[in-house]
């Protein structure tokens, strides 16, 4: 499963909720009211993430706006119906990067950008399902 750092993951977390449908599982803050490690989850999947942190696993992670607003990954999640997701992530404020569009392979698909530049990709396609 994904894990992500946020610079304000308390805004991050509403986000994702509001914008992507994720539900809290569990959020874990630290001494100083941070978010030291969250669980959110959608349908049967989940993402973990946390505030940034400049400590030893931190070191190794950049934000996208370190890097020219770019990501060596990103994050995917399997919607039921793509299209009423896409348009509430775009009401939402979500930065279409993929415009939502039908796939040869089957399903739909669009990506976006989140308000801290993360990407992300939702489909409808399910790899685990029987063609």
């Amino acid at each position: 499963m994904p894990c992500l750092r946020y610079r304000d993951a308390h805004a991050a977390i509403e986000w994702l909720c509001k914008a992507f449908g994720f539900e809290k599982q569990a959020v874990y803050e630290s001494e100083d009211g941070s978010v030291a490690h969250a669980q959110l989850t959608f349908g049967s999947g989940m993402v973990m993430l946390g505030e940034v942190r400049d400590n030893a696993f931190g070191r190794h992670i950049a934000q996208p706006d370190e890097i020219g607003g770019r990501e060596t990954q990103c994050a995917r999640v399997t919607v039921a119906d793509c299209k009423a997701h896409y348009q509430r992530a775009k009401a939402a404020g979500a930065v279409i990067v993929d415009d939502y569009a039908e796939k040869d392979y089957g399903g739909a698909g669009y990506s976006c950008h989140d308000p801290e530049g993360h990407l992300w990709y939702f489909g409808s396609y399910d790899p685990w399902q029987p063609g």
